[in-house]
């Protein structure tokens, strides 16, 4: 399949006045923001969050909490099949790229590549191949083989010349927790991870991204209420800075402060045993607006587009 693809990768700043492109998902949590009456506000007052948090977290040397800011970018990655020269592309994956600027030193830095990760054929395995094979169905199954084409797309990407060319390290991609585990606290605790977890069992997700070639940790930071799911190649705790850690941490708890109120912005931490619950009710909001049946909707939509455009035209090939 690597001879088969190429990557072409296009960048976009996710500030205020940021404005979706044609071929973004309109699922892709950054996306949501951008949409409606009070787009740029949601978009200011999520930034702040993400600085505010990212000072909290780096705070030696950082006397009044504002040494930091982040900056974010939209990574978008189109791919093409090479033996057709037809300038066909399909809009496969689009992650966030962090930058911390630090004031003090007037320095920008290089943060993580990953973080959010958005797909159309993910959109396409889960909202409309899981769906359709368990279809009046008793019971839950999976469909033979799948993740496996998405998992090679995605491998295929992270080792191309495109992927190297423009990032100096692998991937981290970090999501919220599932609400039908139960997760455990450990003994191990990390300086900036903070306190890790373990799942009572593997999920689907866990399983679907093990074919993408990440392993997964749990860890719960400092005065955050639940644990981030971490899914990375080689060493989490060791391959990355704090400050690279740190954007990761303050930019996808954020996210799930707006998108999973009831799991990350409760008024309750977890505890030793923790198993997450969308029904909580003992939750707090933030003042950022999200339409989180619409985003499940679209998803469906997205899916068949993947199906239509993707999966049955190039099906011999890939």
């Amino acid at each position: 399949m690597s001879n088969e693809f190429k990557f072409t990768i296009n960048s976009i700043a996710f500030d205020e006045n940021y404005q979706p492109s044609d071929s973004t998902r309109l699922t892709t949590n950054f996306a949501n923001l951008a949409r409606g009456d009070n787009c740029r506000a949601n978009l200011r007052n999520a930034l702040a969050m993400i600085d505010n948090r990212f000072n909290a977290l780096a705070h030696w040397d950082n006397p009044k909490g504002d040494r930091y800011s982040v900056e974010l970018e939209i990574i978008s990655v189109d791919m093409n099949i090479s033996n057709e020269d037809n300038g066909q592309s399909f809009p496969t994956i689009e992650i966030l790229k962090t930058n911390v600027v630090d004031h003090k030193t007037n320095k920008r830095i290089e943060g993580i590549v990953g973080n959010n990760f958005s797909s159309y054929v993910r959109d396409y395995d889960f909202s409309v191949l899981l769906l359709e094979h368990n279809k009046n169905k008793p019971g839950f199954s999976i469909p033979e083989n799948f993740g496996d084409l998405h998992g090679r797309l995605f491998k295929c990407f992270v080792n191309s010349g495109a992927y190297k060319q423009n990032f100096t390290k692998p991937p981290v991609i970090c999501l919220s927790v599932s609400d039908n585990k139960t997760y455990h606290q450990t003994e191990n605790h990390h300086p900036i991870l903070g306190v890790e977890y373990l799942p009572n069992e593997s999920s689907l997700t866990e399983q679907y991204f093990k074919k993408m070639g990440l392993k997964v940790r749990y860890f719960m930071p400092s005065h955050s209420v639940a644990p981030l799911a971490f899914y990375f190649f080689g060493d989490l705790l060791n391959d990355y800075s704090n400050l690279e850690l740190i954007s990761t941490i303050s930019t996808m708890e954020t996210f799930q402060k707006i998108y999973r109120p009831e799991i990350y912005n409760a008024n309750a931490a977890a505890g030793k045993c923790y198993k997450p619950n969308l029904k909580n009710r003992d939750y707090s909001l933030t003042r950022i607006v999200y339409d989180r049946e619409e985003r499940s909707q679209l998803a469906i939509k997205q899916g068949k587009l993947a199906e239509k455009y993707f999966i049955k035209p190039y099906q011999s090939i890939i």
